[in-house]
């Protein structure tokens, strides 16, 4: 009997009866319908049948037709397509070179590179043609793509760890910017919501000179699609084949970062694009011969790129109006939905990367009493001389004498006014790093992970959408309630986060993975309240994005210190378990620890700590990761010890922030969470670079 009648014929489902061509036929027939959809969109009265009249000249708007699409709606609709098709072919490009389905321009910081070069060109008063700032942009996203692949290993190592370094680069990278955008406000006017992504052009000039180049670089890449296709069978063999990987790896990163830093030239920095447009293809049945080879993958890609950019165009449009496409960036609707493609990603693919074992930490675990306790009086002075430089900084330098005679109320009036308006905000920067330090052992420790932070976790910008809503609906609102807004932000933010993370067990890598992914979604959806709010108010987005104590009050203090009176010694009281929790899964519960009650009780404290901390000074970044792990590192990672050490670096670097950001620019200011990113950034690349073998 033959062998054949006994093999199954694959199914025949429609895609395979049509073939590849056929499916690439069909996509090519889906774009054209949805361009012309998103042609039809604007804000002005010309219609479809306009439109559609226009080349018989039979419309009585034929001329005001016309004008109306060569100046507006087609140079959008050819930045859509370029953005979409350049996007998604890098980022299938990125997720072929690292071997990693989260690959992308957004997760390996390109286009926070490329975005922070055309900002600093901008500052610079400097009216580039599109050619220069182009290249301007080039350079910028290769640098941050260089950093993140070589503290990721290629990232080929372990998914964590190339989403954790390119966050950590992005942060970074988008604190430069918002530096740039805060000292020359008047030269970057425009530039915050440009920042994410714009399809709005008055011309036809960067398209026309970077779509040849767009075109240009899909062609050499599906020239290089075989030699791709044998470096996904791995280094070796594809050098026993003939493949020169290195520099196999280096083109093809060029060309992704070239394609990359166009698209950001074009409309600026559209988010996940990238990394949604080549998930799209690669979920095609495998069944299709050649669809999943990259001659094919790579301009289906970009198909799928321009499809995701312009139905979400579409989408914004038709939901919140015509004027929308205007003053709402497309790249907050393609953010979204690509962070909810992340968290697909994170739960179907478990990370096996060595931070699943975090790098090993010098503790100083043999410390006797008599150090630990001297070295936590070192610190609390350090504290209270931090306190004191910030009463005497700022855009007027007092003296000692000053601050003791306000003290005791014989100061004058200019001087008690001084005084009365920098104590609150001395008071917050030291109480916000305090709970922000103690929150952040607490995630540390659940997450067996000391990469891991509120921020990193989504808890602090989900905060922030709950005190940015607010504070847009109801400006006169009250300290508590906004306290009670933030905190409602970060329990949802986290709730979802911690119930997407779990299955069957908490994973430290897929929550660490999803609370990046509600990072992204609650920094966009910020971004969208404002602009909807109020577009041109830079000052009060950077302010909560940014992280900053301008315009204190003693009662926004208050929440901060309750927080803290009541968190902390449930956290001390938990101490032992606590210990235990950071070693696996398993002790704990030999030892009889109620897990989940510990577990959810320590988490809810860190929610209920990040959010008081927000809504008092903003989003602040990486306080949470540095002050616990530098604590671990000096008195061993007994949290007894852990936790008192960790409140006092934690307001240490926050108050030296905030009064570092006073002073060296006076009388104009620097937000204390750029100042806390720039500080804990090197910190962070540090950690990875050590865990990087």
């Amino acid at each position: 009997m033959s062998t054949d009648v006994l093999t199954p014929a694959p199914p025949t489902t429609p895609l395979r009866r049509l073939g590849t061509a056929g499916v690439f036929l069909l996509a090519l027939a889906a774009t054209v319908l949805v361009a012309a959809v998103h042609v039809t969109q604007g804000t002005s009265s010309i219609g479809a049948l306009d439109l559609l009249a226009l080349p018989f000249g039979g419309s009585g708007n034929s001329e005001e037709a016309g004008r109306v699409l060569l100046a507006s709606r087609l140079p959008r609709l050819l930045a859509g397509v370029c953005v979409g098709v350049a996007l998604g072919v890098a980022g299938a490009l990125l997720q072929s070179v690292a071997r990693n389905a989260m690959a992308s321009p957004d997760t390996l910081a390109v286009s926070s590179g490329a975005y922070l070069a055309v900002a600093a060109a901008a500052a610079f008063g400097l009216a580039l043609p599109v050619s220069v700032s182009g290249g301007l942009a080039l350079a910028g996203g290769l640098a941050a793509a260089a950093l993140v692949l070589a503290l990721s290993a290629g990232g080929r190592t372990g998914t964590t760890r190339l989403i954790l370094a390119g966050t950590a680069t992005s942060l970074a990278l988008s604190s430069l910017t918002n530096l740039v955008m805060i000292l020359f406000e008047q030269e970057t006017t425009g530039l915050f919501a440009w920042g994410s992504g714009s399809l709005v052009q008055s011309d036809l000039d960067a398209v026309t000179q970077l779509g040849p180049l767009i075109a240009i670089a899909l062609a050499a890449a599906v020239v290089a699609g075989p030699r791709l296709d044998i470096l996904g069978l791995g280094d070796d063999t594809a050098t026993v084949l003939g493949v020169n990987v290195r520099r196999l790896r280096l083109w093809v990163t060029l060309l992704a970062v070239l394609l990359s830093a166009a698209a950001v030239t074009i409309a600026g920095p559209i988010g996940f694009v990238g990394l949604c447009a080549p998930v799209v293809v690669r979920l095609l049945p495998r069944s299709i011969p050649g669809l999943h080879r990259h001659r094919m993958l790579l301009p289906l890609s970009g198909i799928a790129g321009v499809l995701v950019m312009l139905g979400s165009d579409i989408v914004l449009r038709a939901v919140l109006g015509a004027q929308a496409g205007v003053e709402v960036p497309p790249g907050v609707v393609t953010t979204v939905i690509g962070a909810a493609v992340m968290i697909w990603l994170a739960r179907r693919y478990r990370d096996a990367g060595p931070t699943r074992k975090p790098p090993a930490v010098r503790t100083g675990g043999a410390r006797s009493r008599t150090a630990f306790l001297a070295l936590v009086a070192l610190f609390a002075v350090l504290v209270a001389g931090a306190a004191v430089l910030g009463m005497l900084g700022g855009d007027r330098w007092l003296l000692t004498g000053d601050v003791l005679n306000w003290l005791q109320g014989h100061s004058g009036r200019a001087l008690t006014f001084v005084l009365d308006q920098r104590w609150p905000r001395v008071a917050a920067a030291l109480l916000a790093g305090a709970a922000l330090a103690v929150a952040g052992a607490a995630v540390q420790a659940v997450c067996r992970n000391p990469l891991a932070e509120p921020g990193v976790l989504g808890v602090t910008t989900g905060a922030g959408v709950g005190a940015i809503s607010l504070l847009t609906l109801a400006p006169m609102a009250g300290i508590w309630s906004m306290s009670a807004a933030a905190g409602a932000g970060a329990l949802i933010a986290f709730t979802v986060v911690y119930g997407l993370a779990w299955r069957g067990g908490l994973s430290s890598d897929r929550l660490v993975l999803i609370g990046v992914a509600m990072q992204n979604a609650c920094t966009a959806i910020t971004v969208l309240i404002i602009v909807l709010s109020d577009p041109w108010n830079t000052a009060k987005a950077l302010t909560w994005l940014s992280g900053s104590t301008y315009g204190r009050v003693p009662e926004q203090l208050i929440p901060v210190v309750l927080a803290l009176a009541i968190v902390t010694p449930l956290l001390v009281w938990l101490r032992r378990d606590l210990d235990l929790l950071a070693l696996d899964e398993d002790t704990p519960r030999i030892l009889g620890v109620p897990l989940e009650p510990v577990r959810l009780g320590a988490l809810a404290g860190a929610v209920l700590l990040t959010s008081t901390a927000v809504a008092a000074v903003g989003v602040v970044a990486f306080v949470g990761l540095v002050a616990p792990h530098a604590a671990r590192a000096l008195v061993g990672a007994h949290h007894s010890r852990v936790l008192p050490v960790a409140a006092l670096l934690g307001a240490l670097l926050v108050s030296l922030a905030d009064t570092l950001g006073r002073t060296v620019i006076a009388p104009a200011q620097v937000p204390a969470g750029l100042v806390t990113a720039l500080i804990g950034t090197p910190y962070f690349v540090y950690l990875l670079w050590r865990a990087r073998a």
